[in-house]
């Protein structure tokens, strides 16, 4: 009863923040909730939003190709860990796949390496790549045998990481490394490892493959590599401490979230050009903007505050907030899947 409670409290909440956008963007948004393992479901058509408590404190969720799964990566939430993606201590970690439809629902709890940050999946879904930050390697998991099939070194505390386009590299911020890792999906080696700036800790292809964008929590900018010479080819200013970023669908523009600090959050998010390679526009979204998702369409993207406890909605035709969803504490990752839930 609680928890129908607290679902139908939440979907009134989100209501008054998300009906602006309802009739135009279809799909679920998921927000990954640190400050009480759970996992928060965004369902856009509506506006509801209904809260999940899962097995681990997880960091960052993924939904799978096909849409049907929910990943998520963190330590087990009976321990205690509730840090910065359960990097640290002793306690055990995990990969779950959830039931997208159902996320409170477990389909099997499966090995991720220690200190898991991120997880993204290979393009057919067969594979899951995990950050293991206290590692310094990423581990490959084979989703149908329950198991690690391989571990690759990387740089320092490795932290986000995306797939190129064509599903053949895999692209690794290295937080401490000052790096970012080249990984050739095939061999499942460290190929490049690329000099980028002060505390890589997220990455974002643009759609044809031909850029990375890396946000550089120290140095208050992102790096621009050409994934052609590997090589920084720009850097360009943002806000305080970026944390996650993402490319529009159609590549025109990258949105930065930047989170500052425990003592001072930041509140905005930055919008780059990729054609000018310049920032054309500083939102406001809520207290320590942290993760970012773009719809399947391009129409909206949507950001994690996680000092907020909420999640915003953003028209990148306008680029305004026309959306604010309350969720679970502490949201960081995101993601968003195209088709309706039910």
């Amino acid at each position: 009863m609680r928890k129908l409670h607290r679902a139908l409290l939440l979907g009134v909440l989100a209501l008054s923040g998300g009906l602006a956008q309802a009739a135009v963007v279809p799909g679920v948004v998921y927000s990954a909730n640190e400050g009480n393992g759970s996992i928060s479901e965004i369902v856009l058509s509506t506006g509801a939003v209904r809260t999940f408590k899962i097995a681990v404190v997880p960091h960052n969720v993924q939904i799978s190709p096909d849409g049907r799964q929910l990943l998520a990566v963190g330590m087990e939430s009976g321990d205690g860990m509730q840090g910065h993606g359960g990097h640290g201590g002793d306690g055990k970690a995990s990969l779950l796949l959830l039931d997208a439809a159902d996320p409170g629902r477990l389909i099997a709890t499966l090995p991720s390496g220690s200190s898991p940050a991120h997880v993204v999946t290979s393009p057919d879904g067969r594979f899951a790549y995990v950050s293991n930050s206290d590692a310094n390697q990423v581990s490959v998991v084979d989703l149908a045998q329950k198991a690690i099939v391989a571990r690759i070194p990387t740089g320092g505390f490795p932290h986000g990481l995306r797939l190129s386009p064509d599903g053949r590299e895999l692209y690794v911020a290295n937080a401490t490394g000052d790096s970012v890792s080249v990984i050739d999906t095939q061999s499942r080696k460290e190929i490049a490892r690329i000099p980028a700036g002060k505390a890589p800790v997220q990455v974002a292809f643009t759609p044809d493959g031909t850029q990375v964008y890396v946000s550089l929590r120290d140095e208050n900018s992102v790096a621009v590599i050409d994934t052609a010479t590997r090589q920084v080819k720009d850097k360009i200013k943002v806000g305080r401490n970026p944390i996650q970023l993402y490319s529009t669908p159609d590549g025109r523009k990258v949105y930065v979230a930047n989170q500052g600090d425990d003592r001072k959050p930041d509140d905005t998010v930055s919008v780059i050009d990729t054609a000018s390679r310049r920032v054309v526009a500083r939102l406001t979204t809520g207290a320590g903007a942290h993760g970012v998702v773009a719809s399947a369409d391009g129409q909206r993207v949507f950001v994690t505050n996680s000092k907020a406890d909420t999640v915003s909605a953003i028209d990148t035709r306008t680029d305004t907030v026309v959306g604010t969803y309350r969720v679970g504490p502490a949201p960081n990752g995101i993601t968003y899947r195209a088709m309706p839930s039910r």
